[in-house]
């Protein structure tokens, strides 16, 4: 039992333990000395050998445990290096649907949050909520200035019980890593500092509200796209006050709806946008599920909840692209290469399966009909591979395949024969291309004109005088290399230690001769002569051997 754990988080540590022995994790219980807060044997959920069953225990079993669970089991539909793909589906549909808190907490914190009684900020906040999930619920509103809003509150004392989960998961995880080979090959506690910075950014409300208007203006260009305005004088840390848009789900849409809609084009713009998104903005909507995506009266797609998020550099929307192409190009070799610069390997790393499983995947994927190679399961097959041969895939590229896999689930409800596969090749060089142009900005211009300035004033003077260097034979180029300083001080040691051994074996070979010629002059019995030789061979040998143990690395 590590000593982070305190007694008051025994009987969670209990419940945890519980699930994963559920759920194929028995040796792992075992092996850390979990084992020991069980009171009774574990029924494995996963021995029934029904893994879409053993999917849905798990994500009701984490649904049970509370809101900090439910956020990590959704957390986990993301990795396809840990579970397997049933596991993943049924934790993609968590439900966080959970019961609404009364009005008078959620009254009490609004005014203490605004600062002003309730009806001084809002004229009408309906007491009945639209939605209510395990860290907060929305209620509709209507500002002063008689606009429609939805405000999200969290849910009273979430702060503190998220907290403690958090302790309890961290302690777990280093038990894990530290006594068992998983634990060590995965790294939990690495995987569980993840998760919590992305549930502490979700407690943050003004993050989202800053999220939501970075999103408003990446997208202000798709005319059939919107993303909901919040209110920033309306915003704290656990108050969101944003623009009420009227919608419905895509999940919940009718046959007849369906009819009326122009779902390719509607399709084509938002592929469009999260090529932007991932390509050019770096700033990625990554929870673009059927249930956040609206479909407003004017047949506009809106965006909405967006807490989680992915900031993507320019390095790695670069090794996204090119993984992408690669792949679809059927290469191997750089594929593989192109992963590898994307993840980090670990003492695990097994090169040759790495390479040979990547090579199995283009393969796989590069034979399929075009319409069928689609790029969220690519990236999610990646993951895996990347997991399982010893290489520690991001956490960007993990959240990017399940935006990308949420997409086709939004392609299928709007237009299941749209081929999102070719959207994402039309659109992707449209997009860079754009993104080249945007560049080039007068700044951008200046800094290459002053560079080009520059490179022409200094290049006749540096050419002559490389020239005439030339002609005068006096022409030196240095090479950063070995150390040759060093390297022939390790070369002259080598060459003096050589003679030296060769003038031992010599005194020794003469010594050994002389022994045998009959002299007056002895000591000890022994051809004086020859008992010097021994000695001296002794004394230099000696010398020798101390030198080597006392100078040499």
């Amino acid at each position: 039992m590590p000593p982070s754990i305190r007694p008051e988080l025994l009987r969670r540590y209990a419940q945890i333990a519980r699930v994963l022995a559920r759920h194929g994790g028995q040796d792992l219980v075992r092996s850390s000395g979990l084992s020991d807060l069980l009171d009774e044997p574990v029924d494995d959920a996963e021995g029934s050998g029904d893994e879409r069953q053993a999917g849905r225990d798990l994500a009701q079993d984490l649904e049970e445990l509370g809101p900090t669970f439910i956020k990590l089991g959704q957390l986990l539909a993301t990795r396809g290096d840990l579970l397997p793909d049933a596991h993943i589906e049924a934790l993609s549909r968590l439900q966080d649907d959970v019961a609404p808190v009364p009005f008078g907490e959620v009254r009490e914190i609004v005014e203490q949050e605004l600062g002003v009684r309730l009806f001084a900020a809002f004229d009408s906040f309906e007491e009945e909520p639209l939605a209510s999930a395990s860290l907060g619920q929305v209620h509709r509103a209507v500002t002063r200035e008689g606009r429609q809003v939805a405000v999200k509150v969290q849910r009273p004392g979430i702060r503190e019980i998220v907290a403690t989960d958090l302790e309890a998961l961290h302690g777990l995880a280093q038990l894990l890593d530290d006594h068992t080979e998983m634990g060590e090959r995965y790294r939990f506690d690495e995987a569980i500092e993840e998760f919590e910075r992305s549930l502490l950014r979700e407690l943050d409300y003004r993050r989202e509200g800053a999220s939501l208007g970075e999103l408003r203006a990446n997208l202000a260009g798709f005319d059939r796209l919107t993303v909901p305005e919040h209110l920033e004088d309306l915003t704290t840390s656990r108050v969101l006050t944003m623009e009420h848009v009227v919608g419905t789900k895509l999940t919940d849409l009718s046959g007849v709806a369906r009819i009326d809609l122009d779902g390719h084009e509607l399709l084509d713009q938002l592929f469009r946008a999260y090529l932007q998104q991932m390509l050019a903005d770096g700033f990625v909507h990554a929870d673009p599920h059927p249930g956040n995506v609206l479909l407003t009266g004017d047949h506009r797609l809106a965006l909405i909840d967006v807490g989680m998020v992915i900031r993507l550099d320019a390095a790695t929307r670069e090794r996204m692209l090119r993984l992408l192409v690669t792949v679809a190009d059927g290469q191997t070799q750089e594929a593989a290469d192109v992963a590898l610069a994307l993840g980090r390997p670990t003492s695990y790393f097994d090169e040759e399966a790495f390479r040979r499983d990547v090579a199995d995947l283009v393969s796989t994927y590069h034979d399929l009909p075009r319409g069928e190679s689609h790029a969220g399961k690519i990236i999610t097959e990646m993951t895996r591979i990347s997991g399982q041969d010893g290489v520690r895939p991001p956490s960007e590229l993990t959240l990017l395949g399940r935006t990308l896999l949420a997409l086709d689930q939004v392609a299928a409800e709007l237009a299941p024969d749209y081929d999102a596969d070719a959207a994402v090749r039309q659109h992707a060089a449209t997009v860079l291309q754009q993104t080249m142009v945007d560049q080039l900005t007068p700044s951008s211009m200046l800094r290459g004109l002053l560079d080009t300035k520059e490179f022409v004033e200094q290049l006749p003077r540096r050419a002559n005088a490389i020239l005439g260097d030339l002609a005068d034979g006096s022409l030196r180029v240095r090479v950063d290399a070995v150390d040759a300083e060093r390297l022939i001080s390790a070369i002259q040691r080598l060459a003096n230690r050589l003679v030296a051994g060769l003038v031992l074996a010599a005194l020794i070979i003469g010594a050994a001769m002389l022994a045998g010629v009959e002299t007056e002059l002895t000591l000890f019995g022994y051809p004086a002569l020859a008992l010097v030789f021994f000695l001296t061979a002794a004394l230099m040998g000696l010398w020798l051997v101390i030198g080597i143990l006392r100078g040499d690395e």
